[in-house]
């Protein structure tokens, strides 16, 4: 496939990429599982891997379905828009840097609007950080409102399909900030997006929640004080977990008891709209029930 045709067709870049991140994790499991250079939770256990990538070929299904009609709403609006940018080597640094700092936007309103969290969970469910961790997506970022984001990038006047590609690249670069394999980037610390301030992210420490919402820049959190250094061990994964290895499971359980409790009886409406749209609730760690202990077992059995 050439450049052109892939710009013709952006939603193709991840599975371009494909082989890629798959040397990727074959050479962090060897380093990881087979020489044990790696935390024990960087290992690689088999039904969290089926599990992970059962997430990343929903989402990606789903992106192609929905995609059809998201692109004819962003050619709508393209109809609309306020310049005419022809895309050049400027350009497309100008649109990577917008788009960046529209990610974060999302990024952030992903953690703190709880509508868009119950998509956003499944990235974060998982106790464990290496590379197959940045194939948890959700199927439901169309319905969480992603789209939303990159309209203003239409509206200023750049291509839907180069906005789709640029989308997808960043994406496709945060794959390789999910691992520990990787301590410091040195001076690049100061700018980019790292595995150490990705894994930061990921954390459940209390200092660490809703911290590096970058995906590309760190400097967006470094601006709107979202920044946290890496320096306690990272303890991955979510004040309340999802204890399941099924893609369905990890997808619907935080948009099931959303609902639950927008519909329960006797809420009022202002209760109602903050089940929906107030910052999730952190919780404190509880005793481990007998489902977190058997999925705990999963995991000792297969270190």
């Amino acid at each position: 496939m050439d450049f052109n045709s892939l710009i013709a067709h952006p939603e193709v870049l991840l599975l371009v990429l494909a082989p890629v991140f798959f040397i990727c994790i074959l050479l962090e499991w060897y380093v990881g599982d087979r020489q044990n250079k790696l935390p024990v939770n960087a290992r690689y256990h088999l039904p969290e891997v089926l599990c992970n990538f059962g997430l990343a070929a929903m989402h990606q299904l789903t992106d192609i379905l929905t995609g059809l009609l998201i692109a004819k709403l962003y050619l709508m609006f393209f109809g609309w828009r306020l310049f005419d940018i022809e895309m050049n080597v400027g350009s497309f640094i100008a649109l990577m840097v917008a788009q960046d700092f529209c990610y974060y936007w999302f990024h952030r309103a992903s953690h703190r609007i709880r509508w868009m969290w119950a998509a956003h969970v499944a990235h974060h469910s998982s106790e464990n950080m290496n590379f197959s961790t940045a194939f948890r997506q959700s199927l439901m970022y169309p319905l969480a409102g992603m789209w939303l984001f990159w309209l203003p990038l239409v509206i200023i006047g750049f291509d839907p399909n180069w906005v789709v590609f640029v989308v997808l690249l960043n994406l496709g670069l945060q794959f390789f900030v999910h691992t520990q394999a990787v301590k410091s980037l040195g001076i690049l610390e100061w700018i980019i997006n790292t595995p150490s301030h990705h894994r930061v992210h990921h954390g459940r420490n209390p200092q660490y929640i809703d911290k590096n919402y970058a995906g590309i820049l760190i400097i967006w959190d470094r601006l709107f004080g979202t920044f946290e250094k890496e320096v306690e061990t990272v303890q991955y994964g979510i004040t309340k977990p999802i204890n399941s290895f099924n893609p369905l499971v990890v997808t619907f359980t935080e948009w099931r008891d959303m609902l639950a409790e927008c519909f329960a009886a006797n809420r009022t409406l202002s209760q109602r709209l903050s089940a929906l749209f107030a910052p999730p609730k952190t919780q404190k760690p509880e005793i481990p029930s007998q489902v977190e202990l058997t999925h705990s077992q999963v995991i000792k059995d297969k270190s």
